[in-house]
This record gives structure tokens, C-alpha cells and sequence, in this order.
């Protein structure tokens, strides 16, 4: 008698169906979040800088620096080192947190979020980070939810979003890649027999294959997800880990080659910091030189 059972990783009745831990924010905790691999994941890791505190707000990482450090706690909090010359205002530091602007009104701070940013200091926020923050006729592109149709399809095609990713499909009357080109019959290669892969029912990123006038779909190298739903691993550094940034669609450590000879580097919220390390000084983007001790 065959016995049924879900994969590893999946649960569910596998009678019925087996699904992963999550596939959207929503199947998550409020102060978790969906991951690449299906799973429920703290968002702070890796996105906030060192001296810095982190705390989660409808599944977002919220940054802020520590008492007595200053800067941008998703890039680096530095020591506050108060001089004579410097008198303290309300906006120094910034009680603002990140993504907004902070202007002195009657002796006091008046915060307000930059433009193109949501919800209320200290709590500003892009409009989104990744897809799942958007509806699902739309994307998250350069932190605003729009259309990914957009210059995708080429002329005599149409274009419809299925969970975020644009889908083209030539126009009736009309056959080819629609990606490429959708021409009339009449003025297409005349090809012998019938070629289930003409126009390809595989969507973007992918492959078909004929075997005996069934497509056979899988996609493309270097591309993740099945057809037709086939995407890069990444297009932007917030559908990476904050320790990885997106180059070339790859999630990789930006790291590499970054910073000059001696130098150090971490990653924080996807951007490398290289400081020189102690007893060395310079530019450490370029190089850090061994500092000489003074004799005596």
C-alpha cells in the first residue's frame, strides 16, 4: 500500500496538498518575515549597522543608533563627539530615524517623513522592499509598487501580471515570441507540421522543448521559479539578504574588491563599509599604511 508523505520542508495533508512554511509576509508572524527559501525569518538580521538597535514593525526592520551614536543606523552609527565648537540643536542628532527630515521649530524637533516615504517619523518607510509588499498586479520597482508590464512585451502583444511577474502573450490573429516579435501568419516562416513551442506557452526567462507536439517547459540557467513564472535570483539588493547585494541578478558579497590593500569590510543592509583596522590609517577604499609609532 502506498503511503503518502510531504517533502522536507513542507507540511500540510499530503493527501490534499503540501505547502512550505510561507509564501507571502502575510503567512508569517508580524515580526517575521518570508524568506527566499519559504521560510519565516527575523528581518533585522543583517540589516541594521553595528551600534545600532533594531526592532521589528509589521514584519519591517526599523533602524535606529544607540544612546550616544549618530549617523544612518542602516549604513554606520559613529560615536557622538561633542566639541565646544558645536552647540547642541534638536535635530543633532537626528530624533528622526531613517527616511526622514528633521527641521527645528520653537526650540524643538519637527520630523516629518522625506518625500515618497510612508507612515510616521520614526517609522518612515519605502513604499515597498520586495514584491510581496505589493499587490499582485504589481511590482516593487525602485521601492515603489508599479507596473511590470512596462516596455516588456513587444508590439501586437499583451501583457498580463500573474503574482508579480509580467507575462506577454501575442494578440489573436498574431503569432512569434511575444517578447521579441508577434507577426501575422502570412508573414511568418512557414514551418512543417505543427510546433507546440510556436508562440512559447513557457513565459519569460525560460525554455521550451517540442516532444511530439507537447511543450516542454524549464527555465533558463541562472534563473529560479517554474515557468511560467521563471525570475532571477534577484533584480534589486532588497530581494538579497542583508549581507549579500545584488550584482548581476546574483545575491553575492559586495565585499569583494570594494575595499583598497589592509582594509577591512562588513556588510550592512547590503552596502560595504571598509575601515582601515587599528594601527593602520588612510583611505581605506583605496589602501590603509601601517601607521609609524612615534620614538621616544
Amino acid at each position: 500500500m502506498k503511503k503518502c508523505i510531504c517533502l522536507a520542508n513542507y507540511t500540510g495533508n499530503p493527501e490534499i496538498g503540501c505547502r512550505p512554511e510561507c509564501v507571502l509576509n502575510t503567512n508569517c508572524p508580524q515580526s517575521l518575515t518570508c524568506s527566499r527559501n519559504n521560510k519565516c525569518v527575523d528581518p533585522c538580521i543583517g540589516s541594521c549597522a553595528i551600534n545600532s538597535s533594531c526592532h521589528v514593525i509589521n514584519r519591517r526592520p526599523v533602524c535606529v543608533c544607540i544612546d550616544g551614536y549618530t549617523g544612518n543606523p542602516q549604513l554606520s552609527c559613529r560615536l557622538i563627539q561633542p566639541t565646544k565648537r558645536n552647540v547642541s540643536t534638536p535635530c543633532w542628532p537626528s530624533p528622526c530615524g531613517p527616511y526622514s527630515s528633521c527641521k527645528v521649530g520653537e526650540g524643538i524637533a519637527v520630523c516629518s517623513c522625506q518625500p515618497g516615504y510612508l507612515g510616521t517619523p520614526p517609522m518612515c518607510r519605502p513604499q515597498c522592499l520586495v514584491n510581496s509588499d505589493c499587490p499582485n498586479n504589481r511590482a516593487c520597482i525602485k521601492e515603489k509598487c508599479g507596473d511590470p508590464c512596462l516596455g516588456m512585451c513587444a508590439t501586437n502583444a499583451n501583457c498580463r501580471v500573474i503574482n508579480h511577474i509580467p507575462v506577454c502573450s501575442c494578440n489573436p490573429g498574431f503569432t512569434g515570441d511575444p517578447f521579441f516579435r508577434c507577426l501575422m501568419p502570412d508573414k511568418c516562416e512557414v514551418v512543417q507540421g505543427r510546433n507546440a513551442c510556436n508562440p512559447s506557452p513557457c513565459g519569460p526567462n525560460s525554455e521550451c522543448k517540442d516532444f511530439d507536439s507537447q511543450p516542454a517547459c524549464k527555465c533558463l540557467p541562472d534563473y529560479i521559479g517554474k515557468p511560467p513564472n521563471c525570475r532571477p535570483e534577484c533584480t534589486s539588493n532588497s530581494d538579497c539578504p542583508g549581507n549579500t547585494a545584488c550584482i548581476r541578478s546574483k545575491c553575492v558579497d559586495p565585499c569583494r574588491g570594494s575595499c583598497g590593500a589592509f582594509a577591512l569590510c562588513v556588510t550592512v543592509n547590503s552596502v560595504p563599509i571598509c575601515t582601515c583596522p587599528s594601527g593602520y590609517s588612510g583611505d581605506p577604499f583605496r589602501a590603509c599604511v601601517l601607521q609609524c609609532k612615534k620614538k621616544s
